[in-house]
């Protein structure tokens, strides 16, 4: 299960004027700590300024977060769903909180329900606001990812048929 840390960050940019601006940015990192989200923020982030600080670092509570390739802004909703109890029969409400990127709010719903479609128990979603957030880093393992080919490096499948082509000959 992901764990989500909310980073802010703070920076000073200098606007057209020549005046500095601070700026302040969120974003939203999937991390193991307090101290991993940290370090993930100042690997990913990279601003026109020379410097900037992690301001504050807090946990954020997602059951899921849907990603679409296309949506600027980052949505938060609540998912309220009754289940039921076995031993007692009462009916319990379990609230969840989901993330989703799209362009406005009733695509941000939409995009929820067909997420969810197949969810078996019914859900209500009672709530959605426009989150700060500007980007949403997932935690990668440095083994998933692939390492970039050097630019002059071919397959040695096609330097042995140059080879074998020009032996023939």
């Amino acid at each position: 299960m992901a764990s989500w840390y909310l980073g802010k960050i703070r920076y000073q940019k200098e606007n057209e004027s020549g005046s500095l601006k601070t700026i302040n940015e969120v974003y939203l990192v999937d991390a193991v700590s307090y101290t991993e989200s940290e370090a993930r923020l100042y690997k990913q982030i990279v601003t026109d300024a020379s410097d900037f600080s992690v301001s504050s670092i807090s946990r954020m509570r997602l059951a899921d977060l849907f990603a679409y390739e296309e949506g600027e802004q980052w949505f938060k909703a609540k998912v309220i769903y009754f289940s039921v109890d076995e031993k007692s029969g009462k009916e319990k409400k379990i609230v969840n909180y989901m993330l989703v990127n799209s362009d406005g709010i009733q695509q941000a719903l939409d995009r929820i329900n067909e997420s969810m479609r197949n969810f078996l128990i019914p859900y209500e979603v009672t709530d959605i606001t426009l989150t700060p957030i500007l980007d949403v880093f997932p935690y990668t393992s440095e083994e998933d990812q692939e390492e970039e080919i050097p630019a002059n490096l071919r397959p040695l499948s096609e330097v042995m048929a140059e080879r074998a082509a020009s032996e023939s000959v």
